[in-house]
């Protein structure tokens, strides 16, 4: 190309999480992908694409083995690797390696191989480019998780606790989504941080897979928990005889509605007398639990979080690097799944975000019912360029129509009427070099 690299256009993409075992190997942004690395294609400005880690899931495939991996992914994607091809013949296209594909720095074999399709990869941890006076950083970010921290990096029996997960976890889901009655185990990786699994598989099998007579006979009963839990006390004050006003006028009160009264009359004193039962269990296992905890916490035996805090080591890191190359004006990462931009001492802390489908908690308005996870895409493309001000960084929107109501069920259509997520990206900014400012400013 005849232009200087720092005249060059950066676009930036990560975690598009391509292949893994069965279920997982479907990817549901592929249309979307493929247009985009078209457009590119058929660009001219002097651009490069920075796939900034996980393009694909190498740790979730498990029915091949070391390098031949790449010949499953070729024979799996043949559009994919296609497009690659085409696309590397205008722009170029540096591959770095994350964790779930780290076996790209393992093996010198996947330089090559995926040199034949114009993708260059780079089998170091992290890599610069030159933006104007400026450098931009670049690592994929499990660096700084300490559960997909790879000390050793490119030794191929490189294994941190979240290689474990993924290889027994993430891959089985997989191969076991086909037989639950929607086929939403394969959404495993959408589920963002891990300590939200048990919460998410106890939301898809209330909502999903209990036997909807089942569920049907539960929502009252959950719905009304709140207000049962402090009929509870109070009827356990009403028979000790402390205080007995509330539950005389209650029950006059909806003895004024005939029959509707006593139904609902009937339905509370069940839900009463349950949820009595549950809180009088409930409160020695509470301090059961507590005691349990503490004992763990005296022997160490959990000294790390599930996983890595979403904003607060990159911050770090990001300091660290801008301390030692002054130059440097953003730091950009990805793995979190979460597009963000934020300032740090004057410069960018820039993560990419994730072509996976994304899933946003919604707690139940009342009650105790399982939170809902509603579906979104947030599919983008961080574009990095010179500006006469500084460094500008865009989030560029690759549409995608969100499932949305589609994979709800219901229960789950009504539980989050009026609350559907409206992700949005970051606007965009430019991070002023020295000759023009100290710290970055939205542009207009």
């Amino acid at each position: 190309m005849s232009h200087e690299d720092d005249d060059r256009v950066y676009y930036v993409i990560s975690d598009l999480h391509v292949g893994g075992d069965e279920q997982l190997g479907e990817v549901e942004f592929l249309p979307e992908l493929l247009r985009f690395l078209e457009r590119l294609e058929r660009t001219d400005e002097n651009a490069e694409l920075v796939i900034n880690g996980d393009a694909f899931g190498l740790w979730e495939i498990t029915s091949v083995d070391g390098t031949a991996k790449f010949d499953h992914l070729v024979e799996t994607y043949p559009d994919l690797f296609e497009q690659l091809r085409k696309t590397g013949e205008n722009v170029r296209i540096t591959l770095l390696p994350g964790n779930h594909d780290h076996e790209l720095a393992a093996y010198d074999e996947y330089v090559d191989r995926f040199a034949d399709y114009n993708v260059i990869v780079v089998q170091d941890g992290s890599l610069t480019r030159r933006v104007g006076d400026s450098v931009v950083y670049f690592e994929h970010g499990h660096q700084q998780d300490p559960n997909n921290r790879i000390e050793d990096w490119g030794n191929p029996n490189a294994s941190p606790l979240g290689y474990y997960y993924n290889t027994l976890v993430t891959s089985r889901a997989g191969q076991l989504s086909d037989r639950g009655r929607y086929n939403w185990l394969k959404d495993v990786q959408a589920v963002t941080p891990t300590e939200r699994m048990p919460v998410w598989i106890l939301s898809k099998y209330f909502y999903r897979e209990m036997n909807p007579l089942i569920r049907y006979a539960l929502v009252p009963f959950l719905l009304l928990f709140n207000v049962s839990a402090v009929g509870a006390v109070l009827a356990g004050l009403s028979l000790t005889g402390v205080w007995s006003a509330p539950i005389d006028l209650g029950t006059a009160f909806l003895g004024q509605f005939g029959t509707a009264g006593t139904a609902l009359w009937f339905i509370l004193a069940v839900n009463v007398a349950v949820t009595g039962l549950l809180l009088l269990v409930g409160i020695p296992l509470y301090f059961l639990r507590r005691d349990v905890r503490k004992t763990i916490d005296r022997f160490g035996v959990f000294e790390t979080a599930l996983t890595v805090d979403a904003e607060r080591p990159y911050a770090e890191a990001a300091r660290e690097v801008f301390s030692e190359n002054p130059e440097t004006a953003l730091f950009c990462y990805g793995h979190t799944h979460r597009p963000a931009a934020h300032e740090i001492d004057g410069r960018l802390l820039v993560n990419s975000g994730t072509w996976l489908k994304r899933l946003h908690r919604r707690d139940g308005p009342i009650g105790v019912l399982p939170p809902v996870f509603y579906p979104s895409y947030q599919l983008c493309a961080v574009r990095i360029t010179a500006a006469p001000e500084g460094v500008a960084v865009e989030y560029e929107e690759v549409q995608k129509p969100s499932p949305g109501t589609d994979e709800l069920t219901l229960t789950e259509r009504l539980l989050t009427l009026g609350r559907k997520p409206n992700p949005e990206l970051p606007d965009r900014t430019v991070v002023a070099t020295e000759s023009t400012a100290a710290t970055p400013e939205p542009a207009e």
